[in-house]
């Protein structure tokens, strides 16, 4: 048969699924006999026979023994002329069952129970009735039983020419207790197949004129030749001249199982078939008339059957028999027809009687009255319970997959028994190989696996069955005669993980099919004229059979079988091999690895051409590269990683020449070797990325180098790479601009990282080796290299980005790669402003390591703010491009702490070293600095968008503003600007910074905002203060610089006194204010206003009360501090002096403080009393008692002693200031605030 032909073949026996019943095929008929009922399903999934045709009715008196004119013609009808139909002792093909299976390989393992030849179903239904020898091989799939005739005498005259088989030929002699002998068959049985050949083609009514008739001996061979059954081959490699099939061709015995196309998409399952369409191997072949699927009470049961289907009578289909009227119809051929007619669901049964071949009588009989037929009565139910009791028996024992059992019942013997065939032929001194089942299991294994992975995403229990058949596959095979069979079933192996679902749920251990107890099934038996024994050996009707030890499970009594339930299965059979659930990530991509790492040896086992590589020892690891980079060494990197791009770029150019190894292209080999590489890169990208989130990026760049090295090999041997290959290249380099990202984040642990980065596993080693069968592995080695220089690493981890930003760019992923651009964006605006931070460092280094000799701008530090500037304008295109505003803000807040730094390098020093004028060079980059601020606000929109970014940017505005101002109040460009314009610059910016201060929101940064606004009113209080004491002239102008001051001056103490850890900041403006009151009473000439002033002054200076409490309060922890415990006394010195200085108070600026505040305070308090007793009215009561206090406090101020501790006079200062104004109760909770 063709190869187009066989196509369309199986196409059909896919699509069709009406035969020669129509639609009587799809409806359940329930069978009913007395109080016996059972029910019988049939759906015909294929038919090659025409529809039925009406059937001719022969004239009475017909002689049967002439033959009709178109006699062993082919016809449709009848099937091909020579064979014998219809019940007859035809053998079924060794490998039937099979050739079912490879057509309808969805239904194995999961929808039936037992695939078998009709005649073989009838035949072990009838093994309680009948004395005829049994000898069927069984084999598991999954859930589904194979069952063959094993013609075990054919296989012995086929092994003594040969010598194979031996060992089971003595075995059977052993258990037969006699040497074997072919019982010839009779003329008379000739003469009655002959008879029934002609009746058929009598039947067919054909009008067709006559032929000349073959003579007698053409006749009898003709016949005999379908009677003998088939012809065996010593092994399942070699054919036999007298076969009934045709001889494998030479080249179909290993390479013609061709891999089927196997496609780069990562996500779908392409998975390799064995068999090319048409390839046809001995046995394997489905030549059935019909392939029916038969429901037998609850046994699903998937049958080849070539009986003829007539039309005629009240039904469409009948089924036809020729019977001799001297011989009554018994139980056996009653069974028979019955089972016959279920299979096919015909409902009638046309009987023809003749004598000595001269037609008598028609009869019709419904095919529910058959078991009711006088002389051949039997009960449905008793069948029923065969069946099941059978498959429970079956199903029970025969639980290796991949083992050739076989069920055997001697001639005239009740006990029936299973043997281990595989089992036994492994403890002969033979190969395996001579089993001639063998490779068919092992293939269907395979092809069901392979079935059951393209349907896996709906049905992912069935993983753990998927596993079992494929090692159980492998287990059967020897890897030097099918390395493809073996390599395609570890690349399924592998593919069985998949490991870019996360989540994926795999199989809980279940079989596939979920039968309970009560799966069973039936096979096929042929006609009575098997109880004549003529296709059996003759045995001695006295021979008992020997105790045979061997036997995996025996049936002691035919009988058994008819008991219901007797061989109820008590358990579920299960794969022996459950597939891994529990195992982490990185257990799981080990797994895959090993099996990769089999795949790869298969191939290259294969491979007949040696390589040119000197042979390397897989125990000896590879060196991987390891040297510091030199600055030299950074600008290398990219010439380097620019040559990734050609060698990872999409091309339409197919290989022509072989490979490094010798493979070549489109060959087997080739294909498999593809998705074993791609997938080893898959695994070890899983790898890298667990070890990256385990913060082990020593072994995380291990892996990446090895997943890139497997692509560089996936690359070496295609023409052109899939575009979804290219879209998990960029996912690598990616991941690899991460690792090298992390390893320069984390330079401390350099050492840890070289040890991870430096091991290797034997797999890793062996997978290593097969790579480099096929390439040199170096192409990405600049990208993998663990490097010592931080600059290098940062420009690698860039580099890796770019290389997939342009690979997701260009013009085949432009449309598919969308999602992973903007990822790759967002990592390439991230390791751009990580550069741009690294120069932005290098450049505040080299400023700090100048320290005061600063004198000018040296070129080393320009080129450093221009390559960090170039990283962070190229950052923010980046987030620009993908629309992240937050990214944005914060590259821009980056350029303008840049900014700053520049303008610091910008300042001018004097000879003394001391900070000059400010510069014109200070202000331009402060505003370049202010303006970044200000586009990275405008970027956020608002603080809703990103509050803690806005917050951080907001923060930098209000200080460069805050910067600037002081510069400009503290080293005031007088030399080119006049006072008033400086003093209008200096509160514009000061008031720009107190805009940014946000006092209201309750954030970490609201104690910084108070402080900074207090200092703003501060330092603008002073500069009015100031400028009141030198302004001559316009008394407007001074009586307005009054007014700001004293505002100013009660702003800074008001946000002052608030914050609990600035008394000396609270301390010092209270005094300026106080000295701001005594410069006001110096300029006025009446006694009562100054005496005015001189009260509001003094109730100033009780206002430092609270900051002497600070102040005092901080003083008792430090001595509490200071005095040693018994247990502080133990320890070290260095811990005890880090513990006391570590919030220590600025005692110097307290005494500075101190300093002004006595003096300030003696001299309101001197003035107090004098302008009191000098006044010219009398004095109250009340005044008189205050100047009393006046007088004693300022007694007991001049009074006190020079040598009283700092914490002393705080508290004679506390309480002078007690004594002149006793506190409230709000002064009390303000000041315990």
């Amino acid at each position: 048969m063709s190869s187009q032909d066989n196509k369309t073949e199986s196409e059909q026996r896919e699509e069709q699924q009406t035969g020669a019943a129509s639609e009587d095929n799809k409806q359940e008929a329930v069978i009913c006999l007395g109080n016996n009922e059972v029910k019988s399903r049939a759906v015909v999934k294929y038919s090659a026979a025409p529809p039925p045709s009406t059937y001719a009715l022969l004239q009475e008196k017909t002689d049967l023994k002439l033959p009709p004119a178109n006699w062993l013609r082919e016809n449709a009808q009848l099937g091909p002329a020579g064979t014998t139909v219809l019940g007859s002792s035809r053998k079924s093909k060794p490998f039937s069952s099979f050739g079912m299976a490879y057509d309808f390989i969805d239904c194995i393992g999961d929808d039936v129970d037992v695939v078998s030849d009709s005649e073989n179903i009838k035949k072990l239904l009838k093994i309680p009735y009948s004395k005829s020898h049994v000898s069927m091989a069984v084999h598991r799939v999954g859930g589904t039983l194979l069952l063959d005739d094993l013609d075990i005498q054919e296989l012995f005259m086929r092994s003594s020419q040969t010598g194979d088989w031996t060992w089971l030929k003595e075995f059977y002699q052993r258990l037969i207790d006699q040497k074997w002998q072919r019982k010839k068959k009779s003329k008379e049985h000739w003469n009655e197949k002959a008879i029934l050949s002609k009746f058929l083609y009598y039947s067919i009514n054909s009008n067709g004129d006559a032929v000349p008739v073959p003579s007698d001996t053409d006749q009898t061979d003709g016949c005999g030749s379908g009677g003998e059954g088939p012809s065996w081959p010593a092994t399942y490699s070699s054919s036999s001249p007298d076969a009934e099939e045709p001889a494998i061709p030479k080249e179909e015995q290993v390479d013609t199982y061709a891999l089927g196309h196997v496609s780069s998409i990562p996500k779908e399952q392409n998975l390799p078939t064995l068999f090319n369409e048409g390839e046809n191997s001995q046995g394997l072949k489905n030549d059935f008339a019909r392939n029916i699927l038969w429901t037998f009470e609850d046994i699903h049961m998937l049958v080849g059957s070539n009986m003829p289907i007539f039309g005629g009578g009240r039904y469409p289909a009948v089924s036809l028999r020729l019977r001799d009227n001297n011989k009554p119809i018994n139980v056996l051929t009653g069974i028979d027809y019955w089972l016959d007619n279920l299979m096919c669901n015909v409902p009638e049964l046309v009987m023809c009687f003749h004598v000595n071949g001269i037609v008598q009588k028609y009869e019709m009989i419904k095919t529910e009255d058959i078991p009711d037929l006088e002389n051949s009565r039997f009960s449905t139910r008793v069948v029923k319970d065969i069946a099941q009791n059978i498959l429970s028996f079956l199903k029970s024992n025969c639980t290796k997959e991949g083992h050739t059992y076989w069920l055997f019942k001697a001639s005239g013997s009740d006990i029936v028994k299973l043997y281990d065939l595989t089992t036994l032929c492994e403890e002969a001194a033979e190969e395996k190989c001579q089993n001639p089942f063998t490779l068919p299991v092992a293939v269907l294994l395979y092809k069901v696996a392979s079935s059951m992975m393209l349907k896996k995403s709906q049905n992912k229990k069935n993983y753990d069955t998927i596993r079992t058949l494929l090692l159980n596959c492998i287990k059967l095979l020897n890897e030097e005669r099918h390395p493809q069979i073996i390599a395609s079933a570890h690349y399924m192996l592998a593919e069985l993980f998949q490991l870019d679902d996360v989540n994926e749920e795999v199989g809980n251990g279940e079989s596939l099919r979920g039968g309970g107890s009560e799966d069973s099934y039936s096979d096929e038996e042929e006609e009575e004229e098997e109880e004549d024994e003529d296709d059996s050996c003759s045995y001695d009707s006295s021979s008992k059979l020997q105790d045979d030890s061997k036997a995996v499970a025996v049936i002691k009594s035919v009988d058994e079988l008819s008991v219901p339930e007797k061989y109820k299965s008590t358990h579920q059979i299960r794969p022996n091999c459950a597939f891994p659930v529990s195992q982490d990530k990185e257990e799981k991509c080990r797994l895959v690895l090993s099996y990769v790492l089999k795949g790869l040896k298969a191939v290259d086992s294969s491979i007949k051409k040696e390589t040119d590589l000197p042979a390397a020892d897989p125990s000896t690891p590879i060196p991987l590269k390891y040297e510091e980079r030199s600055q030299s060494g950074a600008r290398e990197v990219e010439q380097e990683i620019a040559l990734l791009l050609d060698r990872v770029g999409p091309s339409n150019e197919e290989l022509k020449m072989p490979t490094r190894s010798g493979m070549l292209p489109g060959s087997w080999h080739h294909r498999v070797k593809q998705q074993l590489f791609l997938k080893a890169s898959k695994a070890y990208y899983i790898l890298s990325d667990a070890a990256t989130n385990l913060l082990k990026y020593g072994r995380a760049l291990r892996y990446i180098k090895l997943a890139l090295q497997c692509h560089d090999a996936y690359c070496s041997i295609s023409g052109g790479v899939h575009p979804q290959v290219l879209l998990f290249h960029c996912q690598c380099l990616s991941l690899c601009g991460d690792v090298q990202l992390m390893l320069a984040q984390n330079a401390s642990n350099r050492a840890a990282y070289l040890e991870e980065y430096s091991y290797q596993t034997k797999d890793d080693q062996e997978i290593l080796h097969c790579l480099h069968r096929e390439t040199s592995c170096q192409a990405f080695s600049m990208a993998t290299e663990l490097a010592t220089d931080l600059e290098y690493q940062l420009i690698i981890s860039c580099k890796c980005y770019e290389a997939a930003h342009d690979l997701l760019t260009s013009g085949v992923l432009k449309d598919l790669g969308q999602e992973q651009l903007g990822q790759v964006l967002k990592r390439l605006g991230n390791i751009r402003n990580e550069m741009g931070v690294f120069y932005m460092n290098q450049a505040a280094a080299m400023q700090t390591e100048k320290g005061g000799a600063r004198k000018s701008v040296c070129v080393a530090e320009q080129e450093l703010w221009k390559k960090s500037f170039s990283c962070f304008e190229k950052g923010m295109q980046n987030f620009q491009a993908i629309s992240d505003s937050v990214n944005t803000a914060l590259l821009l807040c980056n350029i303008g702490r840049l900014m700053r730094i520049c303008a610091q390098a910008h300042c001018v020093m004097t000879s003394e070293n001391s900070h000059g004028e400010f510069s014109p060079d200070e202000a331009l980059y402060y505003k370049k600095a202010i303006d970044y601020y200000q586009r990275a606000l405008k970027s956020l929109g608002c603080r809703d968008s990103h509050s803690a970014v806005w917050d951080s940017v907001n923060w930098e505005l209000s200080t460069t503003y805050f910067t600037l101002a002081t510069l400009l109040q503290d080293y005031a460009p007088l030399s080119r600007k006049a006072q008033e314009q400086i003093e209008r610059e200096v509160t514009e910016t000061m008031m720009k910074s107190l805009r940014y201060c946000d006092l209201q929101t309750e954030s970490a940064r609201q104690p910084l905002y108070q402080y900074r606004a207090a200092t703003i009113h501060h330092r603008l209080a002073s500069m009015y203060h100031s400028c009141y004491r030198n302004q001559v002239g316009d008394e407007s102008v001074r009586k307005q610089h009054k007014t700001l001051a004293e505002q100013h001056y009660s702003k800074a103490v008001r946000l002052f006194v608030n914050l609990s850890d600035a008394p000396c900041e609270l301390l010092r403006t209270l005094l300026e204010r106080v000295a701001f009151a005594e410069f006001t009473m110096a300029g006025q000439n009446s006694n009562t206003v100054k005496l005015k002033t001189l009260t509001g002054a003094l109730e100033m200076m009780c206002e430092t009360r609270h900051a002497f409490k600070l102040i005092h309060k901080e003083l008792l922890e430090q001595q509490d501090k200071v005095i040693l415990t018994p247990e502080a006394s133990d320890k070290p010195e260095d811990v005890q002096g880090s513990e006391s200085t570590s919030s220590e108070l600025d005692t110097d600026e307290v005494v500075k403080l101190i300093g002004v505040f006595v003096p300030s305070f003696s001299f309101l308090l001197l003035q107090m009393i004098k302008l009191s007793s000098a006044s010219k009215r009398k004095l109250s009561v009340k005044e008189e008692e205050q100047v009393k206090v006046y007088k004693n406090v300022y007694s007991r101020l001049l009074r006190a002693e020079k040598s009283l501790s700092l914490i002393q006079r705080v508290s004679l200062f506390l309480d002078l200031l007690d004594q002149l104004n006793p506190p409230t109760g709000s002064d009390e909770t303000r000041s315990a605030s």
